[in-house]
């Protein structure tokens, strides 16, 4: 089992930017995929972006070019960069480990004016 912790939510106007992260507790982390999802109000969770232990990375068509995920295995982070954000955008946003199945608590990220 591994714990994730995401951070970095809040409120930004749009076109604002944010960054989340995501610290897991155990050191294999360098060995597993992970994901970026977010859960609106009414809606089903949704995979926002991915990364796999090589580097590869896959992003939802709705955030393509504006959010990037990177990982940063010395810290057993991943991060998603968020950039000109839209009221659309606007969910608690969660942290995956996709090798494990272990979920983050969430953080909001709420995008309005």
């Amino acid at each position: 089992q591994v714990q994730l912790v995401e951070s970095g939510g809040g409120l930004v106007q749009p076109g604002g930017s944010l960054r989340l992260s995501c610290v897991a507790s155990r050191t294999i982390f360098s060995t597993h995929a992970m994901g970026w999802y977010r859960q609106a109000p009414g809606k089903q969770r949704e995979l926002v972006a991915s990364i796999t232990s090589g580097g590869t990375t896959n992003y939802a068509d709705s955030v393509k070019g504006r959010f990037t995920i990177s990982r940063d295995n010395a810290k057993n982070t991943v991060y998603l960069q968020m950039n000109s954000l839209k009221p659309e955008d606007t969910a608690v946003y969660y942290c995956k480990d996709r090798s494990l199945g272990s979920w983050g608590q969430g953080t909001q990220v709420t995008v309005s004016s």
